[in-house]
């Protein structure tokens, strides 16, 4: 087993594995709960950490990871309804909550 990610935020911690569980990748997610123990020991040894199972998985992992949490990964969009710029983690126009167009493929 290798660790792949650590992050202070469980939330973002979760997400990170959530991304790779969705890529088929087994992963183990060390430290879960280990935050009460900040003070006693380092805080940075109760980050929550993401090991993946398999070695063989390791390279791939981390690409999806910097990939998925990297915020230059997919370009802003314009609202059609409002034109306001929106990031492109959003589903809906955070000004006026339209969808965004989909281009016909």
């Amino acid at each position: 087993m290798k660790m792949v990610y650590t992050n202070e935020n469980r939330l973002i911690t979760g997400n990170a594995s959530n991304i790779l569980e969705n890529h088929g990748i087994k992963i183990v997610l060390k430290n879960e709960f280990s935050s009460s123990a900040s003070g006693e020991i380092s805080a940075f040894d109760t980050w929550p950490e993401i090991w993946v199972v398999n070695d063989s998985d390791y390279e791939k992992a981390v690409k999806i990871i910097e990939n998925s949490l990297s915020r230059d990964s997919a370009p802003e969009w314009l609202c059609t309804h409002c034109a306001e710029k929106n990031d492109a983690s959003f589903e809906l126009c955070w000004n006026c909550q339209s969808l965004p167009l989909k281009s016909p493929t």
